[in-house]
Parts: structure tokens; sequence; C-alpha cells
């Protein structure tokens, strides 16, 4: 539902003059009036209109798209996919204009970007990668959606989960989520390792308290108890999706356990980080210890050695996103398509030797 100005009016406890008074700054309006009225408009997520009153209900050209770590290929890839598309859908009132924003992961960051995205009137906005697991910012974040797309604005959540559904209400027919199988994707990479033989395997996990990293976690988990193995939890260290952090937790999983055969990695980067390491303590890949990654970044298959690693089908989620919110594709049944992971058996892993 939009908020107006009466409702604005009605929760700070004045009138809808007033709220015109202090939003338009032409006229003098007591400091703690003013101070309540622009608190009414922050929690109600009042969209001021800066154009002209009678294009209120119209949408911009502008298409929002939302990464983690613009320097991360895994949305480089994912956002270049949309932008694409967005290209690609241009007709006679030209190309749609993409803008990316880059929250570094930061919960707050990103509703802040959503809600400047609602004052310009996007047309679209695409969400990808991990999410915040904190239950409060899953609120918040399911109510910004909602207002998004009950003022026609597409969503598409892409490589990150549904959000949960307001027990009020039908989840909304403009929001669609492509989710990948990070889950099953890490319970066929480790079920591949305890298959070689693997039995002290370290995991280099993501950063602790985001979707990704718990899926990948769980996965991970499933396939050592079903090869018989007890989840050991010195074995998991957290750290950030790059290299150096990589590089870290296989310095860290050592220190706790030195004998380890194998490391499983939250993506590529970290486990070159942790091919790194390894050999500046004089062990080979994968003959002393076996490594593996996730996501088939670019360069993954040129490592040396290449590394085994789980293919999500990044380009292709991102074109799909820039159809959807081009209104080039039908949604998913249900708004909601899980997007197979692929293992990609290479070079870095390596049966385990005594």
């Amino acid at each position: 539902m939009t908020v107006t100005l009466a409702d604005v009016a009605a929760r700070a406890r004045v009138s809808a003059a007033t709220v015109s008074r202090v939003l338009s700054g032409n006229y003098p309006v007591a400091e703690r009036t003013r101070s309540r009225v622009l608190r009414a408009v922050e929690e109600l997520e009042y969209v001021v209109n800066g154009p002209a009153s009678a294009l209120a209900a119209a949408r911009s050209d502008l298409v929002g798209i939302l990464v983690n770590d613009l320097a991360d290929p895994f949305f480089g890839i994912i956002a270049g996919a949309v932008q694409e598309e967005l290209s690609g859908a241009a007709g006679p009132g030209g190309e749609q204009l993409a803008v990316v924003c880059s929250t570094g992961g930061s919960p707050e960051r990103e509703l802040r970007y959503l809600t400047l995205l609602q004052r310009q009137r996007a047309a679209a906005v695409v969400l990808t990668g991990s999410a915040s697991e904190d239950p409060e910012h899953a609120r918040a974040l399911t109510a910004k959606l909602a207002r998004l797309s009950g003022a026609g604005t597409r969503v598409v959540l892409c490589g990150r989960p549904a959000q949960p559904a307001s027990p009020a209400a039908e989840p909304p027919a403009t929001l669609t989520t492509l989710a990948f199988d990070n889950r099953g994707g890490a319970q066929r990479l480790t079920a591949h390792l305890v298959a070689l033989g693997h039995r002290r395997i370290g995991c280099a996990a993501g950063p602790a308290g985001r979707t990704t990293t718990g899926e990948r976690l769980a996965g991970h988990r499933a396939a050592l108890a079903a090869g018989g193995i007890a989840d050991a939890p010195h074995r998991t260290v957290h750290g950030a999706y790059d290299r150096a952090s990589g590089y870290d937790a296989a310095v860290e999983l050592l220190r706790r356990d030195a004998g380890l055969t194998a490391i499983v990695a939250a993506n590529d980067a970290v486990a070159l980080g942790a091919c790194a390491a390894l050999r500046d303590r004089g062990l080979r890949v994968p003959e002393d210890l076996s490594v593996a990654g996730f996501d088939d970044l670019p360069f993954s298959a040129d490592a040396t050695p290449a590394l085994t690693t789980v293919r999500l089908p990044l380009r292709e989620a991102g074109a799909r996103a820039g159809r959807l919110v081009t209104g080039r594709e039908e949604p998913p049944p249900g708004g909601l398509a899980t997007l197979r992971a692929e293992l990609l058996v290479r070079g870095s892993t390596s049966v385990a030797y005594p």
C-alpha cells in the first residue's frame, strides 16, 4: 500500500500542511515538530515525489542492481549479464539505465539503497548474492520489497533464497526469486571428497550470518553425516570471500588439525588462497592435501592445478533476471526457480594418501 502525506501527518500528529512545509523547506517550522515529521517519514518510508505531482505514478527507466562486492567476479558476471539483457531489450524509447550499487555486505546499506531506488521510482531492482540471516533485517527487507513491488517495481532476487512472505498477504506478483542450489552443490562436493577416502576435511567457510554460508555449510555437514563422519567444529573456519581469507583459513585449519587431508573452500578465490598457504608450507596440491572451491569463476580452470569446484550458472542467472525485469520472460511457477549447481572434478582433488 502506498504511504500518503496524510499517513505521515497522522503518525507525526500534525496537519498535512505542516508535513508539506517540512518537506518543501520553504516555511519555518519548530525544530521539535520538524524532527517529529522527519521521523514519521523515515518510519513509514514515505517516498517524496521530486517531479511534479502529476507524474507521481510514473516509472523511471532506472534499474538498480545490488551486489555485495563489485570487485568480486561472482557479482560482476551476474551484473554484466543483467545489463546485457537491458541493452538487448531497448526499443523505440531507448535503453534502461542500470545502476550497480555495492553494499559491501552491509544489511543497513542494502536497505538504504532500496529506499533510494524507491524514491527514484525505479522500474526494477535485482538483488544478488547472499543475504543477512538476522531476523530483524529479514523482516525489514521483506517490508521494503513489498512496498517496491506494491508500487509496480519489478523485483528479482538472484542467487539468494526467497524472502519470507508476509502472513497477511500473498507474495507480490512482481517479485521473483532465482535461487542457487548452494546446499546441494556443497553436499555433492564434500561427498566427492569422502568417496576419495578423505575423512579429515577442513572447511574454509564464508562469513557467519550469511544465507550462502549457511546453505553451503549445511550441505557440507550433510555429506559428512552421510559418510559416517562426525562434524568437528574445530575443522570449520569462517572468513570473507577472498583470497587472503583463504590463506589465513588454511593456516588456522592446519594449526588446529595437522592431519587434514582436504579443504573445501567457500568459493574459488578462497580456494586459491588456501593453495598458496599450502605451497608456502611445502605442501603439494593434491598429493598432500586436496583443495576444492565453489562457483567456477573464470580463473578456476586456469589455476595450477585446475580447481575442482561447483559450477553455478552465474551468467545464465543474470541474463534470466534481466529478461524478468524487462518483462521478456514469464516468472516461474510460484515466483521461485532453483538453479542447479554442477560438480566439476579437476586436478586439485585426488584420493586420500596414507
